[in-house]
């Protein structure tokens, strides 16, 4: 993925995925609106075992953050992310799949970045909403 060039104290250095998006008000804003959905969702609001969707709300920020090119906090919190390890307490079949991408679809939506940036991130959204099916329909 191709980077703005900008110069930072007299260099040129390429901004990261996370910079060109607008930073951590961007992945805070796309998270909370995923997790309102979600709180609302009958098939995947059972999948999050606390009552408050708060924590599961920050690890999954931390997490995209950091995959962006954001801050290392959600490794230094938590170690290696291990998504699919920590998916397997879960029944994740393709109802469930669907219904992660549609409310991660709606957030994205609601934050309207520019179609390469919307692009780039929801193929990686689709990817891994894939990698993590873990029951047959």
């Amino acid at each position: 993925m191709e980077g703005v060039t900008e110069i930072r104290r007299g260099t040129l250095q390429e901004q990261t995925f996370y910079e060109q998006v607008g930073g951590e008000e961007t992945f805070r804003r796309l998270v909370h609106r995923f997790y309102q959905g979600v709180a609302e969702d009958p098939l995947l609001r059972p999948m999050y075992p606390e009552e408050d969707l708060g924590p599961a709300e920050e690890r999954f920020t931390l997490f995209l953050m950091q995959y962006w090119g954001g801050p290392t906090t959600y490794s230094e919190n938590r170690g290696h992310p291990r998504l699919r390890m920590r998916h397997v307490p879960f029944k994740v079949d393709r109802a469930a799949h669907d219904a992660w991408l549609k409310h991660m679809r709606d957030a994205l939506d609601d934050l309207g970045l520019p179609e390469e940036h919307d692009q780039t991130m929801w193929k990686y959204l689709t990817y891994a909403a894939a990698s993590m099916i873990n029951t047959p329909d």
